[in-house]
């Protein structure tokens, strides 16, 4: 009786006007080869977020995988991140 234990990025999407990605992760269990469980984690990562001084701070992406680097660096242009950065400044609290 062998239990082995994956992880997968089986869902990767892109989302809104703003380009936000979102990452669906899979854990699967099986025993002998056979799926016992599969959940779900779910995250998303958005261009980037202000600074003290209202300056963007690209998203850090090195921990991502391979294929949503290249998506993030694809969809995210600076015309992308400089609306992104305009309505972070519109939607700060007064």
């Amino acid at each position: 009786m062998a239990l082995t234990k994956t992880t997968e990025e089986d869902k990767i999407e892109i989302v809104g006007e703003f380009k936000s990605i979102q990452i669906r992760t899979a854990t699967v269990i099986k025993e002998d080869g056979v799926e016992l469980n599969r959940s779900y984690h779910r995250k998303v990562i958005q261009p980037g977020s202000l600074d003290a001084s209202d300056n963007l701070v690209d998203t850090n992406i090195s921990g991502e995988s391979s294929e949503v680097q290249a998506i993030c660096n694809a969809v995210w242009t600076t015309t992308i991140k400089n609306a992104w950065k305009a309505h972070l400044i519109a939607s700060k609290p007064s």
